[in-house]
């Protein structure tokens, strides 16, 4: 398999785009005799939502109404459709920003949100990362290789049998333990005893052994109490955090990527595939653009249906060079294991973060030296 390239970009901006407008692409299913109808009515409903032959005011005919710019045929009844959405109706808010791009329009299935080319000075004031694939790579002492990480789970268990876990993978050499997605505040395992436990064994470990494993505990709840989840792990020295982003919502990740400063956040993709949202777009480049440091994706070939064509544009997009917003740290996940992560190396190259949870957990009183094994598969890897 070929890896990635690096130093890849991401597309420019469209020289056919006016100033002041975004060129939003959709897939559309449709009849070829339907099609145009079929995007003047996605331009409307995205942009002012109602006739345009109600509308008097020429400047809003001019400037608010969407415009179709470009249909292509893809084959099997699907149009490639851009439109051009004017950035005036979006003011630089996650959810205002996804509600003109595909609000209305999500509620119609024949339609995917497949991309979108965000103008330099709009990136920018939604920042990006904070942290970063470099920042990553630095506070876990991963240069020149790719990153490892792997999950606290089952569900179920108390906050010490979570933190001995973490404690052995820790001690075989893992960059990243996180917990896993959805634990949360449960009776059997209370966020902030969680947190103080796993953190503790996790520093423990890093003491005995000199390496600078990073414990992440998964947020969830209202913004207020992830505010206060944020702040007892900062008490407990934690740097990284897990997120849904799709699940806590995207205004209130974008407000704690930036309210953190340097807490690193790993995003995770539950809800994603309820969006239909092109998984390139939202786990690559929304995530990104909203503060991700790292993305989680299903790798093709496991628990899940992404393909390697798929896989790889996620990749692309989080880390390919984008008007200055730093990469994020391509994560592929989900059911991967320790006979693949030479082929997944060999496939993502360097720039990426390998997750496998089960497969080490399976080894139950020797998690250490499979971690371990899995670390040494790892840095071999590496310059």
């Amino acid at each position: 398999m070929q890896k990635l390239m690096p130093g890849a970009q991401l597309h420019g901006e469209r020289l056919d785009i006016e100033a002041g407008r975004l060129r939003v692409t959709y897939l559309v299913r449709s009849e070829a005799g339907a099609i145009e109808a079929r995007a003047r009515a996605i331009a409307v409903e995205q942009s002012v939502e109602l006739p345009v032959e109600a509308i008097d005011d020429a400047r809003i005919r001019d400037e608010i109404v969407g415009e179709v710019v470009d249909i292509n045929e893809r084959g099997a009844g699907v149009f490639e459709v851009a439109i051009a959405l004017a950035q005036a109706t979006m003011p630089p808010e996650p959810g205002q920003f996804l509600n003109m791009l595909f609000g209305n329009t999500s509620l119609h299935d024949d339609v995917t949100l497949h991309d979108v080319e965000v103008p330099p000075g709009y990136l920018a004031r939604f920042g990006g990362p904070a942290v970063g694939l470099d920042g990553l790579r630095a506070l876990v002492g991963a240069e020149g290789r790719a990153l490892t990480a792997t999950a606290l789970k089952p569900q179920g268990l108390p906050a010490t049998e979570l933190a001995r876990l973490a404690s052995a993978a820790a001690r075989g050499g893992i960059d990243i333990i996180k917990d896993d997605h959805g634990l949360a505040d449960q009776t059997y395992s209370p966020f902030a005893e969680r947190v103080a436990a796993c953190a503790k064994a996790v520093a423990a470990s890093n003491r005995a052994s000199g390496r600078r494993a990073a414990y992440a505990p998964s947020l969830s709840g209202s913004l207020d109490q992830l505010r206060a989840q944020i702040a007892i792990a900062r008490d407990h020295g934690v740097k990284v955090a897990l997120i849904a982003p799709m699940v806590v919502g995207l205004p209130a990740f974008h407000t704690l990527a930036r309210e953190a400063g340097n807490m690193a956040f790993l995003a995770h993709p539950s809800l994603g595939g309820a969006s239909r949202i092109a998984p390139p777009l939202l786990l690559g480049r929304i995530f990104r653009m909203f503060g991700a440091d790292a993305t989680i994706f299903p790798n093709y070939g496991g628990r899940f249906s992404y393909s390697q064509q798929t896989c790889r544009d996620i990749a692309v997009a989080a880390t390919a060079s984008w008007n200055g917003i730093a990469a994020s740290v391509p994560t592929p996940a989900g059911g991967m294991s320790l006979d693949r992560v030479d082929e997944m190396l060999a496939f993502y190259g360097r720039d990426c973060m390998l997750l496998i949870g089960g497969n080490l957990l399976i080894n139950r009183d020797r998690i250490a030296e499979a971690a371990a094994s899995f670390a040494d598969k790892v840095a071999r890897h590496g310059h």
